[in-house]
């Protein structure tokens, strides 16, 4: 990436899976930027420009998530911009095999590909089998090594007995040792898997990562576990632990989670998603320097931010109830032995006789193959694939269509993936599709009637569901939404417009709490009260749910469902307080937080999808403030911190208390007086927010300069215009 910005003067793009590594690598590669002179920018959740800013001078390096990624090529093919991209990193390559966001990832690298001779694109990935399908699919070089920094070693346990994994052995293991560990009969009852006697055997000195199935799972082990943990773990860095637990308090007004002021005395948490993020990047950052020394998580912290561990324990061969994949199995292990820290890791996975031949299969196997997902997610993959072709006039009548679908990863596999149909007939009723749904127009009829001599333009609802893009299972119904607003758009208060952005796809998993609606529903205002009206939900209805009576009006469940999770939002903005909010509606907090994040998100979405329709001009200004109040969801004067990557509001509290209440002031600060101003943040974490600062501060005065030189080119009529600008600047 450095040889790309520096030596061949190209923008470069780097793909990863989650948010929260996104931000982990802007953090670690901002000072990078800042010493030798190129932009490092965020691509993810509601952050990102479209198109990104033309640099004349300096290169940026783009840290994108998936769906941002996809977005980003979009806007730099239609702007004509796609060979300024020299250079296109994909982290967990194999993910293109999962799903919507596979599909979406694939989409990205086939239009790359397709669209520009010049840009290299690098897949990485440590779980992947069917390379050559990638290899033809991405015109690809292969280059693989199974050397590793530190040495791993496989072992599973069955009953009291250590195995460890073989290959060279007749079945897959020989004898390792036995658990020699002085259980009572109680801890024998508690514990029958022996958790405490093979964590024991490297806390607190070393570190420890428990994987188990559910999250609820996670919380009774770490608390199972401290209850036989000795008095002596306790001492190790009491100190240190006191203060975790007094910035945990801070970062959420004085709450604690009672799980967590049980097992952090002893260098025990728990780690899933029903941590907001604050809580998670607390303990990511104690358990890093050795203040936490075991986490009891689930499989989603195999994929996520670098916490790596001495041992890896897996707590039963299964994800929730599924049984292991060899790809899941392959990440949780891969976390053990620290390099430049560790000299050895080591992982054990914990089964029971039953599981036996199943996980010897599981170890011995090859890692499961990947199948590109653009035909199974159909309005996520093929049909949003068409749309965008046609939108960015890549390829606008079935020919070039099929043309292009023969290059993609799907293209590849279509003869092990298409049973019943060829993909000239599923890419003809992907384009049937989007034109019975206004989407797109037929335009000319060439030679024949065929219908593949037809031309396709986009229309103005397909250029919207396509910039914003919508899923387009709901780009119809969030016009429709969009359009009944404006008979008559509520703004006495954001309930109204935060309806409107609340996720569909979240709002069709919801389960309301009929008592807590109910409830809700009879504190509304007038206003309010009008909004749930034009919605067509009334109170009598919820109060029949909530009392457990018949209900004889059909009432839209999905509407139901979204006015309840947009209770919750703007309850959230009003009060910005996650737990109290998690109390009244009896949802953990991480969930909230997830919400929150998606209506920040989908908001940014919606609005590019207005920008688009003149006749939703009104909602334009409306929605980049509550995008920015759903990004932030805090007090106006931290919002200017929380733009930092990796400051969240319990760190944005302490800077401004301490104050650093601008970025200008954060730019400028001294990482040793952060250090000893701000409680429990290391000397690594200062120097990561002082250098996202000052990228942040360089980039925003760079695009004013890039501004005003713009202006400064215009002719000499302008000059007001020119002279006010420079002030501005």
């Amino acid at each position: 990436m450095l040889q790309e910005l520096l030596c061949q003067r190209k923008d470069v793009l780097m793909i990863l899976p989650y948010v929260a590594i996104v931000q982990e690598k802007i953090s670690s590669l901002s000072s990078f930027g800042i010493e030798l002179g190129f932009f490092v920018e965020e691509y993810a959740g509601s952050k990102g420009k479209f198109p990104p800013i033309k640099r004349r001078e300096k290169k940026s390096l783009y840290i994108a998530t998936i769906e941002k990624g996809h977005s980003l090529v979009n806007s730099l093919i239609e702007t004509g911009r796609i060979s300024s991209l020299g250079l296109v990193v994909v982290d967990e390559l194999h993910m293109i095999g999962e799903g919507s966001r596979g599909a979406i990832l694939e989409m990205t690298l086939a239009k790359v590909l397709y669209t520009s001779k010049t840009t290299q694109i690098i897949g990485m990935s440590a779980t992947l089998s069917n390379v050559e399908d990638l290899q033809e699919f991405l015109q690809a070089e292969y280059y693989t090594s199974q050397f590793r920094p530190v040495e791993l070693k496989e072992y599973l346990k069955i009953n009291d007995i250590v195995y460890e994994v073989d290959s060279k052995a007749e079945n897959g293991m020989t004898f390792s040792r036995l658990l020699n560990y002085k259980y009572s009969d109680t801890l024998k009852k508690m514990d029958p898997d022996y958790l405490v006697a093979l964590v024991t055997e490297v806390i607190p000195n070393y570190s420890c990562l428990v994987f188990c199935p559910t999250k609820k799972n996670c919380e009774n082990v770490a608390e199972m576990i401290c209850r036989f943990l000795s008095k002596d773990y306790l001492k190790h860095r009491e100190k240190e632990k006191h203060e975790l637990i007094k910035n945990l308090k801070n970062i959420s007004s004085g709450n604690l989670c009672p799980v967590l002021k049980h097992t952090i005395p002893f260098g025990v948490a728990y780690h899933h998603s029903g941590l907001t993020s604050d809580e998670r990047k607390l303990l990511e950052e104690a358990y890093s320097i050795g203040v936490l020394c075991l986490f009891t998580c689930t499989s989603t912290l195999a994929a996520g931010v670098n916490l790596p561990a001495r041992r890896v324990i897996l707590r039963a061969p299964y994800v929730a109830k599924e049984f292991l994949k060899r790809n899941q199995y392959q990440q949780m292990i891969g976390r053990a032995g620290r390099a430049g820290i560790d000299t050895m890791g080591e992982s054990i996975l914990i089964l029971q006789e039953k599981d036996k031949q199943q996980v010897l299969e599981l170890i011995s196997r090859p890692p499961e193959n990947c199948y590109s997902c653009l035909v199974q997610e159909f309005t996520k993959g093929i049909q949003t694939l068409c749309l965008s072709l046609i939108g960015l006039k890549v390829a606008t009548n079935l020919d070039d269509i099929c043309h292009f679908m023969n290059g993609t990863f799907f293209g590849v596999q279509q003869k092990i993936l298409l049973k019943e149909k060829n993909l000239l007939e599923i890419t003809v009723e992907s384009l049937r599709h989007l034109t019975e749904k206004g989407l797109l127009q037929k335009d000319t009829l060439f030679k024949s009637k065929e219908e593949h001599q037809y031309n396709f333009h986009i229309t103005k609802l397909g250029r919207a569901s396509f910039k914003g893009t919508i899923d387009l299972a709901y780009c119809d119904i969030l016009y429709r939404d969009l359009k009944k607003g404006l008979e008559g758009l509520v703004l006495e208060s954001l309930l109204h417009l935060i309806y409107l952005t609340t996720p569909y796809d979240l709002a069709f998993q919801c389960v309301p709490d009929w008592m807590i609606y109910f409830r809700q529903f009879s504190q509304l205002s007038p206003a309010e009260q009008n909004v749930a009206a034009l919605l067509g939900v009334s109170e009598s209805f919820i109060w029949k749910k909530a009392s457990g009576q018949a209900v004889k009006k059909k009432v839209d469940k999905d509407v139901v469902n979204r006015l309840y999770l947009s209770f919750v939002l703007y309850t959230l903005l009003k009060e910005t307080n996650i737990w109290r909010v998690s109390e009244k509606f009896n949802l953990p907090r991480g969930y909230i937080q997830n919400l929150l994040t998606g209506a920040a998100s989908f908001s940014a979405c919606v609005l590019h999808f207005c920008e688009e329709l003149e006749e939703f001009w009104v909602y334009r200004a409306l929605l980049v403030e509550l995008t920015k109040k759903l990004t932030y969801c805090v007090k106006a004067e931290l919002i200017p911190l929380m733009e930092v990557t990796g400051v969240l509001e319990g760190r944005a509290k302490q800077l401004y208390n301490a104050g650093y209440k601008s970025l200008v002031h954060l730019a400028n600060a001294n990482p040793e007086v952060l250090i000893r101003t701000i409680d429990h943040l290391s000397r690594h974490q200062a120097k990561k927010i002082v250098s996202s600062a000052k990228m942040l501060l360089h980039e925003k005065a760079e695009a004013l300069q890039e501004e005003v030189e713009e202006l400064l080119r215009l002719p000499s009529d302008f000059p007001g215009i020119v002279s006010s600008s420079i002030e501005k600047a």
